[in-house]
């Protein structure tokens, strides 16, 4: 058995030759797509599917994200892979709504993931975000969907930066008082509850978050700056690890993970330190644009035809920001074909500037 759960959070391909921009249906390329999950369960990883990595609310609207879950869920099946899906809201229009509109919406999404044979990511929701007036309201509408779950499920707690509009999420901006929401929500329904996704780069908050928690119920790690330390561990306990990161991390991640299995946390930290700087700038402000270096690297080592995002996401960094990841990507040796990812940076390099 795994000392860890490790999953991917993975990112989504699109159609190279469909008009993917801003505002546009999305246009996946489901080979590409399916063939990068596929690589990821080859690695021995978990795959978070419909997450914020996959463009969820940036690019992806509901329709491609439900068959992006059902897709996902067949070719799993098919090779005994580790699953687990978002469940939001984000099929609701712009605009207010109530809070049993909103907990109606997440039963729907709940619905086609379960269907999926897919573990549940009950992700943050930005109507709820909206719609709430205090931790009460989080705990009546989370309550009512653990309730209908059929197994266990995995909350997701995503900080501001990487979603201003989920600010002040489970009924506070102030961080103390959400944590002691959000337990007090856990420890009431620990029974149903697999864990929570804390995405708060915050690693001093995520410990204590991490000792606070009822038996049993895990800590993913969302942390993509300080992820190396977290799922060490210490004497009191570890995480296990929900990350944008493992995306582009897939191989060394894997490696690391073997290390752990082994009990060989020094060669742990010596194959996942060295990818912190490539992390760290992949993650730099505004933090929600770092979908677009995922992608970018993934074009590098060869996962897609071409440099293109749904939403036309692929122009929210700078040519700056992308020059640095290739030197970065290099230097922590995740190139998984340098002259490959050297003749597609040059014919970036020559495209429009």
């Amino acid at each position: 058995m795994s000392s860890r759960i490790f999953y991917a959070a993975a990112h989504v391909v699109a159609d190279p030759d469909a008009d993917n921009g801003p505002g546009r249906p999305a246009v996946v390329d489901w080979d590409a797509t399916m063939a990068f999950r596929h690589h990821l369960w080859s690695l021995g990883l978990g795959v978070a599917d419909a997450m914020d990595t996959a463009q969820r609310g940036m690019g992806l609207d509901w329709a491609a994200t439900r068959e992006l879950i059902r897709r996902s869920g067949e070719q799993a099946r098919a090779v005994g892979g580790l699953l687990a899906c978002g469940a939001g809201t984000d099929q609701l229009a712009p605009g207010p709504h109530s809070l049993a509109a909103i907990e109606a919406a997440y039963a729907e999404q709940l619905e086609v993931v379960q269907g999926a044979g897919a573990r549940v990511i009950l992700m943050a929701s930005r109507a709820l975000a909206a719609a709430a007036q205090g931790p009460a309201d989080y705990h009546a509408v989370y309550g009512k969907l653990l309730a209908q779950t059929e197994r266990p499920v995995i909350l997701h707690w995503l900080g501001d930066m990487f979603d201003p509009a989920l600010a002040g999420y489970w009924g506070s901006p102030d961080l103390d008082a959400a944590t002691a929401g959000v337990l007090e929500l856990i420890h009431a329904n620990a029974s149903k509850i697999d864990g929570i996704k804390v995405s708060l780069l915050d690693a001093d908050r995520e410990i204590a978050i991490r000792r606070a928690l009822p038996a049993g119920v895990r800590l993913y790690t969302g942390d993509d700056f300080n992820y190396p330390q977290l799922i060490a561990g210490d004497e009191h306990g570890h995480s296990d690890a929900l990350l944008g990161i493992f995306d582009a991390l897939a191989v060394p991640a894997a490696g690391a993970l073997a290390r752990l299995d082994a009990g060989d946390t020094a060669g742990f930290r010596a194959i996942l330190d060295p990818t912190v700087p490539l992390a760290r700038h992949i993650f730099s402000t505004p933090t929600y644009h770092y979908k677009t270096g995922i992608v970018f690297l993934a074009w590098l080592n060869g996962h897609q035809q071409r440099f293109r995002m749904v939403g036309g996401l692929q122009t929210a960094r700078s040519r700056e920001h992308l020059t640095q990841l290739y030197t970065l990507a290099g230097q922590a040796g995740v190139l998984a074909d340098p002259d490959l990812a050297a003749a597609r940076f040059a014919t970036y390099l020559e495209g429009p500037a």
